[in-house]
């Protein structure tokens, strides 16, 4: 993953917990990197281990460290300079999430060895959709849950989320039922 994963793991912690935490959740997760550089490739488990140790720093399962993690990336990115990007990626949230796989194109274009999920929208209702997501890495889809949530936040819009299908439970793909209502 992009070393711009595990510098928004390390400012939630600290901004949430403080800089002793971190260095807690560092130290016990036996990573030795000391800036997270935003645009250089770091092996996946070295974010695996970050969110494990954290869940046993912050007596947290690592689901929630994950939901919460995908809550905060969205303010995060659109605060380190991906907002425009996301501006231009929809104006509600069904339209945003319809544009998912566009937004990753674009971003593929300044990290080119980005390996993004793949989103897809069905069953779109007035108030609701299925949300399917599709990754090659593991661990990942309880995030998708707190984007969601976060997302909702962007476009002031109460939303609920339930995974209604998972690849842990044998099935090709996990699906979401995301029910929402603009404010």
């Amino acid at each position: 993953m992009y070393g711009l994963v595990n510098k928004a793991i390390q400012d939630m912690v600290c901004s949430h917990f403080g800089e002793e935490i971190w260095k807690e959740i560092k130290h016990k997760a036996e990573v030795n990197v000391d800036v997270f550089l935003s645009m250089e490739g770091y092996p996946d488990n070295i974010t695996h281990r970050l969110v494990k140790a954290a869940s046993v720093v912050l007596s947290l399962s690592p689901s929630e460290i994950m939901q919460a993690f995908g809550e905060f990336w969205v303010q995060y990115t659109a605060q380190e300079g991906y907002g425009e990007m996301m501006d231009m990626s929809g104006d509600t949230l069904p339209e945003f999430l319809e544009n998912l796989d566009n937004l990753h194109a674009r971003v593929g274009v300044s990290f080119p060895k980005l390996e993004p999920p793949s989103f897809e929208c069905t069953e779109m209702e007035e108030d609701s959709l299925n949300l399917h997501y599709r990754s090659s890495r593991e661990g990942l889809t309880p995030m998708i849950l707190g984007l969601v949530k976060g997302l909702g936040t962007r476009f002031n819009t109460e939303v609920h989320v339930t995974q209604i299908q998972s690849r842990d439970e044998g099935a090709e793909h996990d699906e979401f039922l995301v029910l929402y209502k603009s404010n």
